[in-house]
């Protein structure tokens, strides 16, 4: 690898695109050379191909040994791992993801760097027509709506896999399960500056689309774990706490109102359904609760040590 940093890193995670790479390769090495981007590296990360794509990744490695660079996981891991394999690998300035099915148009990539120029972090591409069906298509608009409608950071296309990023903020990343989907509000949580534009998206003519309704249900789990990674990490309290004031708040009126049935009207509520919810609720809600306090004091207690080994924080950033 360069001793000092490149303008530009391509990390292309890929799984049997045997059919696409040295086309995809031949296209990206056109557009920076005749753009005149500067020198350049491509990442590609093999996750768990069985067809003959490792062989057409040994043959572009053989025939640009200094821009190719390849990595190869032992069975499917995800894209997730594999974005992460190939962050830790990128030293450009500017890293550049884009999947390998050459549905992404690398003559889009100037447009990325000069918007990359004006002083974004991340610039997230926009299939606003996009070449897919209806079963791909649909299912990604109600996800896309949910995590910007969730997580505040409004894109119109988290799926996108054709992105531009500071290298400081790809490094910032650790990345599993199917956290990939939401890179832009894991930055924009840490501060980093976040944008999109419109990108060229062509129809799949090689390979099988990876998509399924089960990666979906995976991501919907995820955009929980994104949230209170984002919103309630350093507040646990007031995510337990919530839920545990709604709930024993609704278990309180209940027997609040079975007690009043009880001595006014002498009503019997010892064999009542509603009688034993009030109670699982107020009892869940008090459990809850103490989950936050003791959150809160994990939180306390390391923050309490951190401040005794350090005295600026370190996402400051110090000049001498």
């Amino acid at each position: 690898m360069p001793n000092r940093p490149l303008p530009i890193s391509l990390v292309i995670p890929l799984c049997n695109e045997a059919a696409t790479l040295v086309t995809l390769f031949e296209k990206i090495k056109t557009v920076i050379e005749e753009q005149q981007l500067g020198p350049f590296e491509v990442i590609f990360v093999d996750d768990g191909s069985t067809d003959e794509s490792w062989a057409k990744l040994e043959q572009l490695k053989s025939d640009y040994p200094q821009q190719v660079t390849c990595i190869r996981f032992r069975r499917n891991y995800g894209k997730a791992a594999a974005l992460s394999a190939g962050f830790a690998e990128a030293t450009g300035e500017i890293v550049i993801t884009m999947d390998a099915d050459l549905q992404d148009e690398p003559s889009e990539i100037p447009h990325f760097i000069e918007k990359m120029n004006q002083g974004f972090d991340c610039v997230s591409g926009w299939k606003q027509l996009r070449q897919d069906p209806w079963g791909k298509t649909l299912p990604s608009k109600v996800f896309n709506w949910a995590t910007a409608t969730a997580s505040g950071v409004k894109l119109h296309d988290f799926n996108c896999g054709f992105k531009a990023y500071q290298l400081e903020a790809v490094k910032s990343l650790n990345l599993y399960g199917e956290l990939h989907r939401y890179i832009p509000v894991l930055l924009a949580a840490e501060g980093f500056q976040i944008t999109e534009i419109p990108v060229e998206h062509h129809r799949r003519t090689y390979g099988v689309s990876k998509y399924s309704w089960k990666r979906l249900l995976k991501g919907g789990l995820d955009l929980i774990t994104v949230i209170v990674l984002t919103r309630y990490l350093k507040r646990p309290g007031h995510f337990f706490g919530g839920f545990g004031i709604i709930s024993g708040g609704i278990g309180f009126a209940i027997l609040a109102w079975l007690s009043i049935q009880k001595m006014i009207l002498s009503h019997n509520i010892g064999g009542r359904p509603l009688f034993f919810l009030g109670i699982l609720l107020l009892l869940l809600g008090v459990q809850l609760i103490s989950t936050g306090l003791i959150g809160e004091l994990i939180n306390y207690h390391a923050r309490h040590t951190t401040s005794k080994r350090s005295k600026h924080p370190s996402a400051i950033e110090k000049i001498d």
